[in-house]
């Protein structure tokens, strides 16, 4: 009887590679893929002065808006696409201006049109959410998650942060001025915290500060606004800045030993108080891992809690991979998400000299890797059909993991 040879392995649209371990390989290498992923991007048409993926967050392979997805999330679509840029500009030894240029259009984009009105607890704050349609976004544009007149302040962290970062590359004043405006509102909103509560709710509406969800998980990027800032001179968030460092360190770390309850809410289209996310441990163990001994003196007990609660609760197998979900209420591996468990795993694998942690780190991200075809169009999701879908999961908040592990293992860049 004949022996049957076993169907090849399709991962989005590309025959998967898996080595003499079953180890999963990239269908090629990763600096051919992301080079052919950033100058597909250096494509994309600009519309009101801006590339279209800096404002819609849902397009098809060929730039074309989804029809019935009007909705965006500036502040972490283009906040993490500056990251991205900037540090791609930096992995190619800033010899292509065209990708810091990308990069000022986005933050253009942040500081022009996607403000809240000079009024209220919140005011010129950066939106969480909005109008692909609106040129600035009115003073009601919430979407998705958000009531018309919300904002979350997490996200004024990410936009600050990666900001005041575009302004040390630029030289751009007008960035630094927008991400010290972002964080003197934060700090002007900041609570205490305790073992229930973030030191800011997750959505507030911006004109009266109402508060709606009392846990907000992502608070390693406010941290990193205070710190940036910090550096330059602007000592008036050395106090919000330890205030914010002794609640993560008294309450949310040890969340993520018990039920990480304090976790809980990142992702701007979920609204039930109650949903961890992957997201928001991972960036904060990032953070801890990038800054190590200089910050926190049991950063290793710290990341390991937070890489446990992680892979305990949000990590799965997909064709004998394990890879990372979103959230409680959304088990699928996106390429946000996903790109990001790469990254911090690597960068912890790196740092405790785990092997075996970072071959699967370097498994996590090929998986990523094939959801970018061969003309650099990427997918949000590998099982979605075709290229595009969410610009923030396709590409804004992939690149920067990538360059992330690059530059902890750079010879994972080369190696088909």
């Amino acid at each position: 009887m004949p022996v049957r040879t076993p169907a090849p392995v399709v991962i989005a649209g590309h025959t998967a590679i898996f080595d003499a371990l079953g180890h999963l390989g990239p269908w090629t290498s990763w600096a051919a893929a992301l080079e052919r992923e950033m100058y597909f991007y250096q494509r994309c048409p600009s519309d009101h002065g801006y590339p279209r993926f800096a404002y819609v967050t849902f397009l098809d392979g060929d730039w074309v808006p989804h029809a019935d997805r009007t909705d965006t999330i500036p502040a972490t679509q283009s906040g993490m696409g500056i990251l991205s840029y900037l540090k791609f500009y930096d992995l190619r030894d800033k010899s292509e201006p065209a990708f810091l240029k990308t990069a000022c259009c986005m933050g253009d984009y942040l500081l022009n049109e996607a403000l809240t009105p000079k009024t209220g607890k919140y005011p010129a704050f950066t939106r969480s959410t909005g109008s692909r349609e609106q040129f600035p976004q009115p003073a009601d544009c919430g979407s998705q998650g958000d009531r018309p007149y919300e904002i979350e302040p997490d996200k004024g962290g990410i936009a600050g942060y990666a900001l005041a970062l575009l302004f040390e590359a630029a030289g751009e004043r007008r960035y630094l001025e927008q991400g010290v405006h972002n964080a003197r509102v934060l700090a002007a909103n900041q609570q205490q915290g305790d073992a229930s509560h973030s030191p800011w709710p997750f959505r507030a509406d911006y004109r009266s500060g109402e508060a709606r969800g009392p846990v907000s998980g992502n608070m390693s990027y406010i941290l990193r606004l205070y710190d940036v800032l910090l550096s330059h001179g602007y000592t008036e968030f050395a106090a919000p800045r330890e205030s914010l460092w002794k609640w993560i360190k008294r309450f949310q770390v040890p969340s993520a030993a018990a039920d990480g309850a304090l976790f809980a809410q990142f992702f701007e289209d979920h609204e039930t108080p109650t949903n961890r996310t992957a997201w928001a441990p991972l960036n904060l163990a990032r953070y801890l891992l990038e800054n190590r001994q200089s910050l926190d003196p049991d950063w290793r007990a710290d990341s390991t809690t937070l890489i446990k609660f992680v892979r305990r609760n949000f990590t799965h197998a997909e064709f004998g991979v394990t890879v990372c979900h979103e959230q409680d209420e959304d088990k699928e591996a996106w390429g946000g998400v996903n790109s990001t468990y790469g990254a911090v795993l690597a960068l912890y694998a790196k740092a405790v000299g785990s092997s075996s942690l970072a071959g699967e780190a370097r498994a996590a991200l090929n998986f990523t890797l094939y959801s970018i075809d061969e003309l650099g169009r990427p997918r949000d999701l590998f099982k979605n059909p075709e290229p595009g879908g969410w610009q923030e999961d396709a590409h804004t908040d992939v690149i920067h993991n990538f360059v992330d592990a690059l530059r902890t293992f750079p010879d994972w860049g080369s190696v088909k």
